[in-house]
């Protein structure tokens, strides 16, 4: 998910918090857990990636979504950033 997550960082996950488009969810996906942006378009649930090496998932709706990103840090306690 780089350049917005890279690794090695701490992310932490909300299962109960509203999800929106454009926001970073994790999601189960036939069998599998991903990590990606939510888009909603013309009522489709997308996962993008944000590496364009990855394809671009259609999930069936909310659903699927196990949580959302709340927030990062470097691990360390400092550079934390929130997407709430």
């Amino acid at each position: 998910m780089e350049p917005e997550f890279t690794e090695g960082e701490v992310i932490v996950i909300e299962p109960s918090v509203l999800v929106e488009d454009g926001c970073y969810v994790v999601a189960l996906h036939e069998g599998e857990y991903f990590f990606r942006q939510l888009r909603i378009e013309h009522g489709r649930w997308l996962l993008r990636p944000l590496n364009q090496h990855y394809d671009t998932m259609e999930i069936p709706g909310v659903n699927a979504i196990k949580g959302r990103i709340i927030s990062k840090s470097n691990g360390r306690g400092r550079q934390r950033k929130s997407y709430l």
